[in-house]
């Protein structure tokens, strides 16, 4: 008898909450896990899309700021510091408050961090987009080669003094924003898989958990392709006439309107957390019986939703324990951070290294990830929810499975390390004609000893003779040729440093072609391919995660499982990724008061092994971990992926 008082006391409560919004149209129409399903899609779309665009756009922000490819990737995890701190506290707790609400609260507040993240464009000066150039107006005198010294030195160093305590701001900006939306985020995807699988039908809870994966994907997408379109625009269209501009995308000295992307995220942001506020707390479960275990188990979820924080915190330590020595859940859990780091390491730097190693844009490195890259991991994931619905993978199965597809990625991820393009010939970095002096490269030679160059001047030019100089005159050139139309230089003359077998002594502005570039198309296709047949583990390994521990201690696990992968994965991955990437660099950017700044020239060679070596030793020791979780698997009945509760293995 009392088991069925509890029943019709949850009834009755479930029938007054429906009462009592009766005068709107809340229950109707809210009252929908599809709907909830679309929402949430829809918010981590956008969460995504933000995302993605800030990490599409890091590259163009370590540009305009001088900072090292390690600080650029800190400043990217820095959100999940805010993240880690709250994640498990929250998603424990979210049994026990109006979780929708809390969402729709996390998403304004991310909301508010994209914004703060445009800040550093409005309190800088405008962009200098050649150290020869003062407020954006060409002075070739400091382009081309000049005997006499200039008296502009001191000034410009008085300038450059002022940037470096602006970009102490910029730093403390940058810090609070991600802090800010790291928290944002801590309840929206927690909270919303806890939710789907509460509340959805037991059968298809791993296809509604699928498809919120596979729709939240293409915010990454669209969020690339965003970047690609506004790393087309100037960065500082609302300071200057545009018209003015004598640069293209092309250049290397090229800045792009990074802000105004993240004032597009924020405003959707905005908009997709609206309908939060109007879903109920719970939703009527839909179940084809009533029977006695079903009952127990709302029993205890009603019996721990009534714990407090005071009790929870005590028992804090006890569950953590309890649930870090389930061995399966540990090791599966691990081997999810294996395979996120190495999606941190694309989405962070794969456009740089497409930038870098075949001399495309990074506007159009961004909209081939953003077209090609992303909507086939969205495919992996949608045809990985769909596996998993139509095998109904038990247990024990899903860690093998999972192994065979990652070590086939292994092997698939083996000829990229070939294909790419040898180091360009850079006159004074990695190439001399003096060739007695091959060990040791200077950028003052022969051939310019005449001309008062400044060391801190990054206007690089491609030679009739196929060497790339870091400026005119660094080349000896004298003079240049203006195409009167544009207004943009065409050639630099009488260069001292170029000389061809027919006498010819010129050079073009910008970097010098790469002999590989035909295969920018084929290394994004590979990547795309080798992504999409990783991601068919996605969602089983995430439904492993979800079965493996008691139905009352979900939600804990999914913060635990978080926060592992935010440690483990997501906050020192991009650092990491960052500082192999800055061990290949051959030439730093340098103010004339000697700092060093972002990176100029890579040795590609080295840039493509060591990025890909790097994604090869996490998907070795992601495949080791499998191996062990499959091992351990075998000593435990085989249990269905299914609605049903599952004891704690």
């Amino acid at each position: 008898m009392e088991p069925k008082l509890e029943e019709s006391d949850r009834v009755k409560l479930e029938e007054s909450d429906r009462v009592k919004p009766r005068l709107s149209c809340r229950p109707w129409i809210f009252n929908n896990i599809k709907l909830f399903v679309l929402c949430h899609g829809m918010l981590q779309f956008a969460q995504l899309l933000h995302s993605a665009y800030f990490k599409s756009s890091i590259t163009t922000i370590e540009k305009r700021y001088g900072f090292s490819s390690f600080s650029s990737g800190f400043i990217s995890s820095l959100h999940e510091i805010g993240n880690t701190l709250l994640i498990i506290f929250v998603s424990y707790f979210g049994s026990r408050v109006h979780r929708p609400r809390l969402i729709g609260m996390g998403g304004l507040l991310l909301c508010l961090g994209a914004f703060l993240l445009t800040l550093p464009h409005f309190i800088s000066e405008r962009y200098e987009y050649t150290k020869s150039a003062v407020g954006n107006i060409s002075q070739p005198d400091r382009n081309t080669c000049q005997p006499v010294n200039h008296t502009h030195t001191l000034e410009y160093c008085a300038k450059s003094a002022v940037k470096s305590y602006k970009l102490s701001s910029v730093w403390v900006i940058l810090v609070i924003a991600q802090l800010m939306a790291g928290i944002g985020t801590v309840p929206i995807q927690p909270f919303g898989i806890s939710y789907v699988d509460d509340f959805a039908e037991p059968t298809n809870s791993p296809l509604y958990i699928a498809i919120l994966f596979a729709i939240s994907v293409f915010g990454p997408s669209f969020g690339y392709l965003l970047g690609s379109v506004m790393l087309r625009v100037f960065v500082d269209l609302d300071k200057v006439n545009t018209a003015t501009i004598d640069l293209k995308p092309s250049d290397p000295r090229w800045i792009g309107a990074w802000w105004l992307g993240l004032l597009v995220s924020s405003g959707i942001l905005a908009i997709t957390s609206i309908p939060y506020f109007f879903f109920p707390r719970q939703m009527i479960r839909r179940k084809k019986s009533g029977s006695e275990a079903d009952m127990m188990s709302e029993m205890g979820e009603r019996r721990m939703d009534e714990m407090t924080a005071t009790e929870f915190i005590k028992l804090f330590p006890k569950m953590l324990v309890k649930l870090l020595l389930n061995p399966v859940f540990i090791i599966t859990v691990l081997s999810q951070c294996c395979f996120s780091s190495v999606l941190a390491g694309l989405s962070t730097y794969f456009n740089k290294f497409l930038e870098k190693q075949y001399s495309t844009t990074i506007s159009n490195a961004n909209f081939l990830i953003g077209s090609v890259t992303l909507p086939t991991v969205a495919i992996g994931m949608l045809l990985g929810g769909i596996f998993m619905k139509r095998y109904n993978l038990s247990l024990a199965k899903i860690p093998w499975y999972s192994l065979c597809i990652l070590a086939g990625t292994v092997i698939l991820t083996i000829p990229l390390f070939f294909m790419g393009c040898s180091t360009q010939k850079i006159a004074g970095i990695n190439y001399s004609k003096d060739m007695n002096s091959s060990t040791s490269f200077t950028l003052k030679a022969e051939c310019n000893a005449q001309c008062f160059c400044f060391d801190y001047v990054y206007n690089p030019v491609c030679g009739v003779d196929a060497i790339e100089y870091i400026s005119p005159c660094q080349a000896g050139c004298t003079h240049s040729t203006i195409n009167h139309f544009t207004g943009h230089i065409v050639t630099y003359n009488n260069c001292t440093c170029i000389q061809t077998s027919t006498n010819e002594d010129y050079a073009h502005p910008g970097h010098c072609r790469v002999s590989c570039s035909n295969l920018l198309l084929p290394m994004v296709f590979s990547i795309s391919l080798i992504g999409m047949i990783a991601c068919f583990t996605h969602n089983p390994l995430y439904m492993l995660v979800l079965r493996v521990v008691r139905r009352e201690e979900k939600s804990f696990a999914i913060g635990v499982q978080f926060l592992i992968l935010r440690l483990f994965a997501w906050l020192p991955a991009p650092a990491l990724f960052g500082a192999v990437i800055d061990t290949t660099c051959i030439r730093w950017s340098r103010t004339c008061s000697g700092k060093t700044g972002a990176c100029h020239y890579y040795d590609t060679n080295l840039l493509r092994i060591r990025y890909f070596g790097l994604h090869v030793m996490y998907k070795i020791l992601g495949v080791l971990l499998l191996l062990a979780a499959g091992w351990k698997a075998k000593k435990f009945s085989v249990h269905r992926v299914s609605g049903q509760n599952t004891e704690a293995v």
